[in-house]
């Protein structure tokens, strides 16, 4: 998320800890060396594959540059990826596309953009790359020996059989033995406080215009809606029922507008066609053009999502959020869920049962937290860097 429309969002944590120090990669690379020697004018290769990647790569290029360095910034052409990275203001590549969710398409995509990132790479040389699980990166840098990070937040994520990255970075909520579990030493581990989201969202300033701009107005009881991932590896059809689920009892409150992110044209055709009375009443709708999904949530009376980012984007910006998301429960999604801030929807009976209609009322903006979450990431960045 995450901010976008049509894709995901993002959220904070209450977990958030101001004086959490990020975990270094051993006592030689963690060592900070003094000012004059430390390495500065590095560059990093960052690669943007899916949406929710836009917002939180956002300020963490900002801060590497504030600190003297220099980001070489890819963007793979899919699921709003570049038309989210305009919106932000980013300056990028755009290289390769999405080649569908077989898994001959996604292998043969994975090394046609391999490929396509080459020249680029090759040309700029960088330093450091870092995504957060982009498997051409993996692939491209293993192969070049670039050193790689890769930032991981769903221990269930299929890796690159024969590549791993050279450490992997993740949110101090998910327990040392299942970051081991994945294959890395610990000395490769590094960790950062809170949650993904905790890293962006305290950058938010809400617009309220938002509202009007995609015709919601003030008696509505509003719903942001994000279908499953149908196109992901963890898909699990039983999404596809709880969607069905909640559109159908949504549809039939009379005074809620859903507003619904699909992820790819085909996604929206097909809700078209599923429900197409709701859209020509205008109660269920998608935005015309791309929103930032952190203004749609925080003007949300509550979110449901089958996906990872924008359910913990709306906890983390405190707003009542459902998940229908059906594959294996990562740690991050079963902590917000233990502690209050996610409501998990495994059945039918679920949706009528758990998911309550009522209304919201916002502050001007949001109390999410400081900025340790961002820091953190930088810092351990920076330590490999030197």
């Amino acid at each position: 998320m995450s901010s976008i429309t049509n894709r995901g969002v993002r959220e904070p944590s209450s977990e958030t800890s101001s004086g959490t120090t990020p975990v270094k990669v051993d006592s030689a690379k963690a060592a900070s060396p003094p000012p004059q020697q430390r390495t500065r004018g590095k560059k990093i290769w960052i690669d943007l594959e899916n949406s929710p990647h836009v917002p939180f790569f956002k300020p963490i290029i900002e801060e590497l540059e504030e600190r003297g360095h220099s980001v070489l910034l890819t963007a793979r052409d899919c699921f709003q990826v570049c038309d989210l990275a305009d919106l932000l203001g980013l300056q990028y590549k755009r290289i390769g596309r999405h080649y569908g969710k077989h898994m001959l398409a996604k292998v043969a995509g994975l090394g046609v953009r391999v490929l396509q990132l080459s020249p680029t790479v090759l040309k700029h040389k960088p330093d450091l790359a870092v995504s957060h699980g982009s498997r051409s990166m993996f692939v491209l840098a293993s192969l070049l020996r670039i050193p790689t990070i890769t930032i991981c937040d769903y221990e269930h994520a299929r890796w690159t059989k024969f590549v791993n990255p050279s450490w992997v970075m993740a949110p101090d909520v998910i327990p040392d033995e299942v970051v081991r579990g994945l294959g890395f030493d610990k000395t490769r581990i590094l960790r950062y406080p809170g949650i993904k989201e905790d890293v962006y969202a305290p950058l938010f300033k809400p617009d309220p215009s938002i509202k009007s701009r995609i015709g919601l107005n003030t008696d509505d009881l509003i719903v942001t809606l994000r279908p499953p991932a149908t196109e992901a590896h963890y898909h699990n059809p039983a999404s596809d029922r709880l969607l069905n689920c909640a559109l159908e009892f949504l549809g039939s409150q009379s005074n809620v507008k859903v507003v619904i992110l699909p992820r790819t044209s085909q996604q929206e055709s097909e809700l078209r066609r599923a429900w197409p009375q709701r859209f020509a009443e205008k109660r269920f709708i998608v935005p015309q053009q791309i929103v930032d999904g952190l203004d749609l949530i925080w003007y949300s009376d509550l979110v449901i999502s089958g996906g990872g980012t924008m359910n913990r984007e709306a906890a983390a910006l405190g707003v009542p959020v459902y998940s229908i998301f059906r594959g294996k429960i990562g740690a991050v999604d079963r902590h917000l869920a233990d502690t209050g801030r996610l409501v998990l929807l495994e059945s039918a009976e679920d949706v009528h049962r758990k998911l309550h209609l009522v209304r919201r009322r916002p502050e001007a903006t949001p109390n999410v937290g400081g900025h340790s979450a961002l820091q953190a990431v930088v810092d351990n960045i920076v330590g490999v860097l030197q």
